[in-house]
């Protein structure tokens, strides 16, 4: 929502874009058709780059299946991939999907369910997978459809020394009025500080990939159970006013055009007290040349109405309904999914490039404790404390957090957001670009209810 960025372009959350480098030289077609050859798609994110420099030195060696690697930026390789399912052309047999896509990828049959694979591969352990994750990779039908190679949530993130010097504690479990509260106080508590950082950059995994987690809790929803938009009602107006005030009193500067990264960098750079964003950034934060390693601190994502609402995201794996090596595709998933290759990367790469997120054991293993012993149980809490079935305070007509998993969202998403951001910069009221929105939001919802009465 890449660490969207999770991050990103066409991807639910934002966040994972500072992890997205350019890799040059990584891509290609697909190559290979051997029997025991298999032709994966992938983001370029530095996860799967490791990946691909393991591949053939285990994976292959262990199994003599061949892996043809396509690596591709992150908006090039989904509308690749949108390209290769959609038309089942076979072309590839697994692809790097995220749980935006794979729900809707189910329902219209472009992936194979894993539920088989899974029943007969006792030793992938399916119940060491967080129950969120697993959840979030499910069709309608309950069957498993992708396996997470990484995934996150969204938490606070906070300078404890800067409180601290104010006299302030952050509560165990904060409230947005509470954050507002520490915002205000920690305002310029050195020069050119501010007191949080909140995207406004325009994009429906950058802007409303935070702001749909505060709309849920404020008691709002895009829309109703029955396909009712709900973008104008009082508790969407309330989240979305109260997250621009609050960016506009105390964010960063140049908020309307501040994603993850530029968050990110802000905080590296002291320039915020606090950041609201993906647990994938504490990696970077806690990075032994970061400046504020050791500085800071990890709460649950603030809430109003809500127990919890921190973000679900994850890369994953699905296969392709059209391969012809479904067999093989299932063993590179679950070498490439599973607690193994987890260890392997930590003894090969290091324990801080581990694709974690996903599975139970990380979380109890020693050696990635040891190294990520700041933030590792605040993301272990804040993925299984994450719903993405019922994110608010009402039931929803489709799947998802950050997002509403329909194939509408991401343009109704970043069109809304834009309005949003302008008033972020004062161009336009709170009212006004929800309103817009509305107009929107109820077009995408009339296409439902009618097929519904159908």
């Amino acid at each position: 929502m890449s660490g969207q960025r999770k991050r990103l372009g066409a991807a639910a959350v934002a966040v994972l874009v500072t992890a997205v480098s350019g890799c040059a030289g990584w891509g290609g077609g697909a190559g290979g058709g051997g029997a025991d050859s298999i032709n994966v798609l992938m983001v370029n994110n530095p996860q799967m780059v490791d990946l691909q420099k393991l591949t053939a030195e285990h994976f292959t060696k262990e199994t003599g299946i061949s892996v043809n690697f396509t690596v591709l930026p992150e908006n090039d390789v989904r509308d690749k991939i949108s390209q290769e399912f959609s038309s089942q052309a076979g072309q590839y047999d697994v692809a790097s999907l995220s749980n935006f896509e794979i729900p809707i990828y189910a329902k219209s049959k472009w992936i194979a369910p894993l539920s088989d694979y899974i029943d007969k591969d006792p030793s992938f352990d399916q119940d060491d997978v967080l129950t969120s994750m697993t959840e979030s990779l499910s069709g309608e039908d309950g069957k498993i459809y992708g396996e997470p190679f990484y995934g996150e949530s969204s938490f606070l993130m906070y300078r404890k020394d800067i409180l601290a010097s104010k006299g302030l504690t952050m509560p165990a479990k904060p409230t947005w009025q509470q954050v507002a509260e520490i915002a205000a106080k920690v305002d310029n508590a050195q020069p050119g500080m501010r007191g949080i950082c909140l995207r406004g950059q325009p994009g429906w995994g950058q802007l409303f990939a935070p702001l749909t987690t505060v709309v849920n809790t404020f008691g709002g929803t895009w829309f109703t159970e029955d396909w009712q938009a709900q973008v104008n009602s009082p508790e969407f107006t309330e989240a979305t006013k109260f997250y621009v005030d609050l960016v506009r009193a105390h964010g960063e500067l140049g908020a309307p055009q501040a994603g993850f990264t530029e968050c990110l960098n802000n905080t590296i750079q002291s320039n915020v007290a606090m950041w609201y964003d993906a647990t994938s950034a504490a990696g970077s934060l806690e990075a032994p040349n970061s400046p504020v390693k050791g500085k800071m601190g990890y709460a649950p994502a603030p809430v109003v109405k809500t127990d919890s609402s921190g973000w679900l995201y994850a890369w994953a794996w699905g296969i392709q309904e059209a391969s012809k090596k479904k067999d093989n595709a299932w063993k590179f998933i679950s070498w490439a999914s599973g607690k193994e290759y987890e260890q392997l990367v930590g003894e090969e790469l290091g324990w801080s490039r581990v694709p974690a997120g996903k599975r139970a054991s990380t979380y109890e293993n020693p050696a990635y404790v040891q190294e990520a012993g700041a933030f590792a149980e605040p993301t272990r809490q804040a993925i299984e404390a994450a719903d993405p079935r019922n994110p608010g305070t009402q039931p929803r007509p489709a799947i998802g957090i950050q997002f509403v998993d329909i194939p509408e969202f991401p343009d109704l998403g970043t069109q809304v957001s834009q309005d949003v951001s302008s008033a972020i910069a004062g161009r336009m009221s709170v009212d006004e670009a929800l309103e817009r929105g509305q107009e929107l939001a109820d077009d995408v919802a009339e296409r439902y209810r009618s097929r519904e009465a159908k």
